[in-house]
């Protein structure tokens, strides 16, 4: 056989090698053109800051889809860009999917703390009762321009509670099942027995739906790692659902490895919520401290008849004692 190029219609067909030179190459030059240019993109948000007698913005979102050991060298090109040039930079991105800061010398990336703020825009299930207020606030604000509705007019009260768990503190999963509460609710009509207004049933086949759009989210968003954590995910689905038969779990507060790594990164992919950050056992567990999650909603909202599950109510007086279990316990 004939080795060496290929040559087709008159164009080479290059082998691995040359084309992997190629690529870099150009990695390397357009890294060059970057560096040589950083002063000319700094004049130039100075300028805008200026022009606009005040700060300029620049908004960086899903940080976590470029690659993971290159978002801190995006990070740190972009924060010399903006320091003391009239600029703020925000940066959208999953938590437990990113890195910011790495500590070479010089250090690479932002510290936070020193170099930027962190603001989580979500309130977790642990801080129900402020969690509650803010949701019925943009319940409220949704309904501003449509008078005569009004919160307690469209859902009864245990509907809105349903919502708040289902979305687990989430704003844009909260109004995503709201929406398709209203759609259920519509679809049976105002003279079901039911009742006109949105009820817990409405939601919880709005959360079985939405289920599915977290999942196709899921696919896309857990990138290289997909299959890996979509095992985690399965074994920690198969455990609360058949052994455990309960909503919520607890994990050692001290666990590290990769079970906690996936559970941190399935928060982030709001598959499973903290609820409280610190339980002890009643019994067999003297001096360990754990944490309590929930299981997304979407993952049995059909499964308490079939498999026996114990739903533990988080607004429930006796929530503190009934997650106290040893059953409960999940190590991978």
């Amino acid at each position: 056989m004939k080795k060496g190029p290929v040559e087709i219609g008159g164009a080479v067909k290059k082998g691995n090698t040359d084309v992997k030179e190629i690529s870099e190459g150009y990695k390397s030059i357009k890294t060059e053109y970057l560096h040589q240019n950083i002063l000319k993109f700094q004049r130039f948000f100075n300028k805008l800051s200026v022009l606009s007698e005040g700060p300029a913005y620049l908004i960086l979102d899903d940080l976590y889809h470029i690659r993971r050991s290159d978002q801190a060298k995006v990070i740190d090109y972009f924060h010399r860009v903006a320091k003391g040039n009239g600029l703020w930079l925000k940066i959208g991105t999953i938590k437990h999917r990113s890195e910011w800061y790495i500590h070479t010398d010089p250090p690479t990336g932002v510290k936070l703390g020193d170099d930027a703020k962190e603001i989580n825009i979500d309130i977790s299930l642990e801080k129900f009762a402020t969690l509650k207020q803010f949701m019925q606030k943009i319940l409220t604000n949704l309904m501003i321009e449509t008078p005569p509705i009004t919160v307690s007019g469209l859902l009864n009260t245990t509907a809105v509670d349903r919502l708040i768990i289902a979305s687990g503190g989430v704003t844009r999963d909260f109004i995503g099942i709201f929406t398709k509460s209203i759609n259920h609710a519509r679809e049976r009509g105002p003279d079901h027995p039911r009742g006109p207004r949105i009820g817990a049933e409405d939601v919880n086949l709005a959360t079985g739906e939405y289920g599915d759009i977290k999942r196709e989210e899921f696919k896309l968003d857990a990138d290289d790692d997909r299959v890996a954590l979509e095992d985690s995910f399965a074994k920690l689905v198969a455990f609360c659902l058949n052994d455990a038969k309960c909503n919520i779990f607890l994990v050692n507060q001290k666990m590290t490895g990769p079970v906690k790594d996936a559970i941190n990164q399935l928060i982030d992919l709001r598959l499973v919520h903290l609820v409280q950050s610190r339980v002890t056992l009643k019994k067999g567990a003297d001096g360990l401290v754990f944490e309590a999650y929930m299981l997304d909603t979407s993952q049995y909202t059909a499964s308490r008849k079939v498999r026996d599950l114990n739903l533990i109510d988080l607004n429930s007086k006796t929530f503190s004692e009934e997650i106290r279990k040893k059953k409960l316990l999940y190590e991978g």
